[in-house]
């Protein structure tokens, strides 16, 4: 009997690139503003004005954009010209329309098991982005079932699996966020398995006394996986 009736991914950092691009915007967006502040107070309120408007645009390039102008307008107290809010811009387009870049062995690890069992894509962010970057990834095919949402909380993972008639204890979650991944589908009484990326944002990272409470697999490298979903059916 298979594991599991159904296994889901998370996309960004776990099947391809994602961090590396904000990361990269974010470093141009301090140079613009480092004739008004330091870097790292620069990266603080960023940061802050990211997370205190996640209730209104949610995660995602449009959201961060936003973000950006907003906090420049702030930092530069009005003086911020139509030009440099112009190159913002410009660089959320490039962030929207950059290669999307599978990481190592993902395609052949997604492909391998696509074989055995029904693919979930479950993926935080805007829709439109989303939809394309899973086109333009070429791991679109394998995918049965695709899930674009605006949060990932135990509420969230429970409507997806009820919709999918699935249950909870036959569903095995892969992503690289502990935060959103991992902890909220343990809540659920589903199985998580964690493929930390190079990088995480600050606020999709888990302090260590949460972390206490749950045990779940950790793999440096995604290729693992199938082994492991093996020793799970036996």
């Amino acid at each position: 009997m298979p594991a599991f009736d159904v296994i889901a991914f998370d996309a960004d950092d776990t099947l391809w690139h994602n961090e590396t691009l904000f990361t990269m915007t974010q470093d141009k967006f301090a140079q613009l503003l480092a004739p008004y502040h330091d870097e790292a107070w620069i990266r603080r309120k960023l940061y802050e004005t990211e997370i205190r408007n996640l209730a209104y645009y949610g995660y995602g390039v449009k959201g961060f954009t936003l973000s950006m102008i907003e906090t420049a307008i702030e930092l530069t107290e009005g003086r911020i010209s139509g030009g440099e809010l112009k190159n913002l811009l410009d660089e959320a387009k490039r962030m929207l329309s950059a290669p999307v870049e599978p990481l190592p062995n993902v395609e052949p690890v997604v492909s391998s098991l696509a074989a055995d069992y029904p693919l979930m894509l479950i993926t935080k962010g805007d829709l439109f982005d989303q939809e394309s970057k899973l086109a333009r990834s070429g791991l679109g095919p394998h995918f049965q079932m695709v899930e674009v949402v605006s949060q990932k909380d135990v509420s969230t993972y429970r409507a997806v699996f009820a919709r999918y008639d699935l249950e909870a204890s036959r569903v095995l979650m892969v992503g690289n966020s502990v935060r959103s991944d991992i902890l909220p589908v343990l809540d659920c009484g589903a199985h998580a398995v964690h493929v930390p990326y190079q990088s995480t944002w600050a606020h999709e990272q888990a302090d260590e006394e949460t972390l206490k409470k749950y045990r779940f697999p950790v793999l440096d490298d995604i290729r693992n996986l199938p082994g492991l979903i093996t020793e799970w059916a036996g």
